[in-house]
């Protein structure tokens, strides 16, 4: 078992939170004294606070910059597939 205080700021990682749950990518975008805000990039996109000793099942990999702008360029683009223009004005 993992906490979230082994997390940096900054960086992307794959985890799970528990034993039966899917991997999700998750950035840590804020620290303060005794918590951290997340992004997770699940279905929709969500934002949270945890705190840094909430359990972690596991952490199974912090992406480096070179996946996290492949992974980037994937997620726009899927993005994009949602969300055309209406040029029937």
């Amino acid at each position: 078992m993992y906490s979230y205080d082994l997390l940096e700021t900054g960086c992307y990682y794959l985890v799970r939170e528990k034993e039966d749950s899917p991997v999700t990518l998750i950035k840590v975008s804020v620290e303060s004294d005794h918590c951290l805000f997340i992004q997770r990039f699940d279905d929709p996109t969500a934002t949270e606070w945890k705190l840094k000793k909430d359990p972690l099942h596991d952490i199974i990999e912090c992406l480096n910059d070179e996946k996290v702008k492949e992974w980037e360029e994937q997620y726009k683009s899927s993005q994009g597939a949602y969300y055309e223009d209406d040029d029937d004005d």
